[in-house]
């Protein structure tokens, strides 16, 4: 692909549709060579298609080391820090200042969601090197990661927005419109953005947050991609499976993914601690989810912790 813009977004979503635990929208800021936008959009061949795709498929829930590598490297990379603990990279990754996110919790909740106990690395130096080779492949075919954020948003977060009458969907929307906001605002130029699709949406312009106000063109709006300019801002297309087509989406997918089941992780051993015999669970619609949400209701009431921050409601419930 020939294109006039210098710095690409990839962003996608992780956790949408659970019943339990964050959703994340994260988004990867990559400055683009002369071959770097052929490059994010050539299928990924050889050894690298085992640790770059689609997330669902190169990562399953308990098996995380491949995206945490990801994470680390990325992190690493970007920051020039090197994370020693995995709340070092939440802290670096989420889009939302720390303290602002856990000021949304009751003093009583906090540790549901925030607690650190148990909490360890898992990729090992190989796989971490591995990914290192990686990125530095892509950044000798002219893509140079320069950022990754991530808009963490809870169980709580999310059934306030419910009851401003928005759906989850709208909610991955605008923030990935503020994750395309910032980066815009980081890089001083107009950037191209290939986001995940949003809801199945092919027609967007009604939905926009951030974004709405401003001038837009439409470019094209069609089942597989739906495509609008904004003038200093960029332009945005949605694409269907982005994160099996494009790498920048792909690596956002995948460090979502190890977010989501960092945080979710969190929830099953805070309830764990007083009560063992809980399953480990994913959070999704899933029978052992089901045993575990009717497994903690007394926890929970002997907590005091409030059922919107533990979990999520659908517009139109509750």
């Amino acid at each position: 692909m020939t294109s006039p813009y210098r710095f690409r977004v990839g962003a996608d979503e992780n956790g949408l549709g659970p019943r339990l635990g964050p959703m994340l929208t994260t988004a990867v800021l990559a400055e683009m060579g002369d071959k770097g936008h052929a490059t994010v959009e050539r299928k990924v061949r050889g050894k690298m298609r085992s640790r770059l795709g689609d997330s669902k498929a190169l990562v399953a829930h308990g098996d995380i080391a491949l995206a945490e590598a990801w994470t680390r490297v990325l992190v690493e990379m970007t920051t020039k820090t090197v994370p020693a603990t995995v709340r070092d990279l939440v802290d670096a990754l989420s889009l939302e200042p720390p303290a602002a996110m856990r000021g949304r919790c009751p003093k009583h909740v906090e540790g549901q969601c925030w607690n650190e106990r148990e909490e360890a690395f898992e990729a090992d130096p190989k796989l971490l090197a591995l990914v290192r080779k990686d990125i530095e492949k892509l950044a000798a075919g002219g893509v140079r990661i320069m950022s990754v954020r991530s808009a963490i948003v809870c169980a709580k977060h999310l059934n306030e927005e419910v009851d401003r009458g928005r759906t989850r969907f709208a909610v991955d929307l605008h923030a990935m419109e503020r994750l395309v906001l910032g980066f815009r605002d980081e890089c001083k130029e107009d950037v191209l953005a290939i986001l995940g699709k949003v809801g199945g949406y092919t027609q967007y312009e009604t939905a926009f947050g951030p974004l709405n106000g401003r001038l837009c063109s439409v470019v094209q709006e069609k089942r597989a991609k739906s495509t609008y300019r904004f003038p200093g801002v960029g332009e945005l297309s949605f694409v269907m499976d982005a994160d099996a087509t494009d790498r920048l989406v792909s690596i956002a997918s995948l460090v979502g993914k190890y977010l989501r089941e960092v945080l979710m992780a969190r929830i099953v051993r805070h309830y764990q601690a007083s009560k063992p015999e809980l399953p480990v669970v994913s959070g999704y619609h899933d029978a052992v989810t089901t045993q575990f949400i009717d497994g903690t209701k007394l926890l929970r009431k002997k907590q005091k912790i409030p059922d919107d921050c533990f979990e999520r409601r659908a517009l139109g419930t509750g």
